[in-house]
């Protein structure tokens, strides 16, 4: 019996000035799973820009990927990762930003266009494919004449922390689902605790 392997990416910006920014949140859902499993990330190869941790999530394995390139150059790093791996398409989970949400809530999409974040049009273009999973969750609009991509520069007021930090964590929900059960599922997860929240 073959078991399915997930590879689960928190795209970012890497390095300390930019680690609680807007446009690092889907990082920080995968660090949030990796410390459930005491899992620790560790550079894959030297060629492979790409910090790993090995988790179990029941029966499934899954690794979680952070980026160790920019936002706009993730494709080159994910990639690799998914052919070292073996991972197939339908395995693999792109957790990231998006402005366009409500601020605080997530959805699950498998393929679509890039919807305007680079790191996953980067990630389309170096798979050549838009057919992999996608967790987005909604970091809110930039206000008035505010540039959007400044805006995803900048961290999260002391107002929104709270709720973020939930949504973190949800999202971490979000992901066990998706290295367990899949897509589908992983989609049904993040409806119901939009739901509640």
């Amino acid at each position: 019996m073959i078991i399915r392997r997930s590879l689960v990416v928190g795209l970012r910006n890497p390095g300390s000035a930019y680690e609680f920014t807007r446009h690092n949140v889907g990082a920080e859902a995968v660090q949030a799973v990796a410390r459930r499993y005491d899992a620790k990330f560790s550079r894959l190869k030297r060629r492979i820009r790409m910090e790993v941790a090995d988790v179990r999530v029941g029966e499934s394995p899954a690794v979680l990927g952070l980026p160790q390139l920019f936002m706009n150059e993730s494709g080159q790093a994910i990639s690799p990762v998914v052919d070292y791996y073996n991972i197939e398409l339908n395995d693999l989970l792109v957790v990231h930003d998006d402005i366009d949400l409500p601020f605080g809530k997530m959805r699950v999409q498998l393929g679509r266009s890039a919807g305007g974040n680079n790191g996953v049009k980067s990630t389309i273009g170096s798979l050549g494919t838009p057919d992999f999973w996608r967790l987005k969750l909604g970091v809110g609009r930039p206000p008035g004449s505010v540039d959007p991509a400044v805006f995803v520069l900048k961290p999260f007021s002391k107002r929104e922390r709270p709720e973020i930090d939930l949504m973190v964590e949800q999202a971490a929900d979000v992901v066990e689902a998706f290295i367990s059960f899949g897509g589908e599922s992983a989609r049904q997860v993040a409806g119901d605790l939009n739901s509640q929240s």
